[in-house]
């Protein structure tokens, strides 16, 4: 019987081996198989059909060997026929594996084309897709990479891609401090918030807001592209005011005090930390609580009213600190427990931001080299 080789032999070759081993003519094949003529025979050996399932069965009686014999030398003929696979299907496999490859491809982060390991390559800043943290043996994986879930590490990646792209003064701690006070005497008003990135932009801050990826429950991120070129990325996964004034002041606090530096630090369901917290996130949790409502006050106010509250005490109240409704509304329903209390003034802001930030997401993509 002929021997498999590497360069896998055509249906017809093995089967006319098989002849050549008993000295049988196409037409002795053809009447051992009950045949009338050749012509059932004839388009195997010459490659214009292949052996089928019945053909299979037929000639492993004949020959006396297995029919998945047959099967098997059909099988890798046409595999050694068919075309090379697409090369990204090798790096689409080994990306989706562990990150939403297909969330970010819909996105415009990675283009669908020839060259997707090199797109991957860049977008994640390294020379082999092995290099890509998550991915077995990545080389260039940190430790805080290493806790981080894939979908949020690559939306930090995003973040800063986008933010390496922007022009933006070197940074002065001074003028962010003047921004934060400036910051202070928007909280009235929603429409203020589309000076924010003016105001972080002139303090050499860089901000962006990209939406999160399915499932990250991402809220923002400070990192340092160096030591004069801070970045504030947020997600705005709560489209409400009192959540981005809260997120937004919590990273500016890691800015002012130098925090993340050494590595990104990612800030997840902000609203659920409050236990077993990092010194960097305790003081800016208790920065950007101050900054909403000036917590001594929002304790008072509290005993006080509870556990009424009032839309129309609330309302005070908010005039009385100078803020948003929602602003109040949202730390009475942290602290009650009750996320259905007086939901209609927990307006959206993403308009607002989106008139003067860089948004990539719901529908925009940012355009990065």
């Amino acid at each position: 019987m002929p021997q498999l080789t590497n360069t896998a032999p055509s249906p017809g070759e093995f089967l006319t081996a098989l002849m050549d081993k008993r000295g049988w003519s196409q037409t002795d094949l053809a009447y051992v198989l009950g045949l009338k003529t050749p012509a059932g025979i004839n388009p195997i050996l010459n490659g214009k059909r292949g052996i089928s399932p019945d053909m299979a069965k037929a000639l492993a009686v004949a020959f006396n060997l297995p029919a998945e014999e047959f099967a098997r030398v059909q099988a890798k003929w046409e595999l050694s026929q068919a075309r090379d696979p697409d090369p990204g299907v090798t790096a689409r496999a080994q990306v989706q594996s562990e990150y939403p490859l297909r969330e970010m491809t819909k996105r415009g982060w990675i283009r669908e084309s020839d060259d997707l390991e090199k797109q991957l390559c860049h977008f994640f800043g390294v020379n082999s897709l092995t290099e890509i943290p998550h991915l077995s043996h990545a080389a260039k994986k940190t430790e805080s990479e290493k806790e981080m879930p894939a979908a949020q590490l690559a939306w930090l990646y995003r973040v800063r891609q986008i933010a390496t792209e922007m022009p933006t003064p070197p940074y002065s701690a001074d003028k962010l401090h003047q921004a934060v006070d400036q910051m202070k005497l928007m909280l009235g008003d929603p429409e203020e918030i589309r000076h924010v990135p003016r105001l972080l932009h002139d303090a050499g801050v860089r901000f962006v807001v990209v939406e999160g990826l399915p499932g990250s429950k991402i809220d923002g991120v400070c990192l340092w592209l160096n030591k004069a070129s801070p970045v504030i990325g947020m997600s705005l996964r709560f489209d409400r005011i009192d959540n981005f004034w809260f997120v937004l002041r919590h990273e500016c606090a890691h800015v002012l005090y130098g925090h993340g530096q050494d590595a990104a630090i990612v800030d997840a369901e902000l609203e659920q930390q409050t236990e077993n917290l990092s010194q960097e996130e305790t003081v800016a949790n208790t920065d950007a609580a101050e900054f909403c409502i000036p917590q001594a006050k929002m304790t008072s106010f509290y005993l006080r009213k509870n556990p009424f509250f009032s839309e129309r005490d609330v309302l005070a109240f908010a005039k009385i600190m100078k803020v948003h409704p929602g602003l109040v509304v949202g730390q009475l329903q942290r602290l009650l427990g009750r996320y259905d209390l007086l939901r209609k003034h927990l307006v959206s802001i993403r308009n607002h931001v989106a008139k003067s930030a860089l948004v990539d997401g719901w529908g925009d993509v940012i355009p990065v080299g």
